[in-house]
């Protein structure tokens, strides 16, 4: 599979432009740590009429933080495919953690899942960004298309489960208070 997606990477390099190289870069930023996502999380928290959206956004972050960073990454262990292929040459410093699941995807479509389950329309524009952010991750050879693809799908499965999560305990909290 390395070699195949090994592929699919040099034939991105193919398409390297000089809008390409500054772009990617910038965008990627937005990925960085998942800054971008907590911010619009924080804002969505601040006004009360979109409070429990960003309650759901930031339960989705939590759990992506928990299960991508702190434990898929570190057990599947994969190695970036610029170890693999060491000749290119990188448009951003070298990652330092593994390769699978992309954070990047994962913490972009965490937020977008939970706008997409709870039925915002802000998850279009948010999903645009998400998917070029991931596109980003690949362009700058800094993950496989299976570690982006895999995020994602992780990240809208962290996002339905936010969902779930903020709804049970907005239940738990009314059936308490009409005690």
């Amino acid at each position: 599979m390395n070699l195949f997606e090994i592929g699919i990477l040099d034939w991105i390099q193919t398409l390297r432009t000089g809008f390409g190289d500054f772009f990617f870069p910038l965008i990627t930023k937005l990925g960085d740590g998942g800054i971008f996502w907590i911010v619009m999380t924080l804002a969505l928290l601040i006004f009360p009429k979109t409070r429990k959206l960003g309650l759901t956004c930031a339960v989705a972050l939590l759990i992506d933080v928990a299960l991508v960073n702190g434990l898929i990454k570190n057990l599947v262990a994969r190695t970036r495919p610029y170890v693999v292929n060491p000749n290119i040459q990188l448009l951003v410093p070298k990652p330092s953690e593994y390769s699978f699941p992309s954070g990047h995807a994962a913490a972009s479509f965490s937020f977008v899942g939970a706008l997409a389950f709870s039925k915002c329309r802000w998850w279009i524009p948010a999903g645009v960004l998400a998917v070029i952010i991931g596109l980003s991750r690949l362009y700058l050879y800094v993950h496989y298309p299976t570690d982006v693809l895999c995020g994602a799908l992780f990240g809208i499965l962290f996002g339905f489960l936010a969902v779930l999560i903020v709804k049970k305990a907005e239940e738990m909290i009314k059936r308490r208070k009409s005690k």
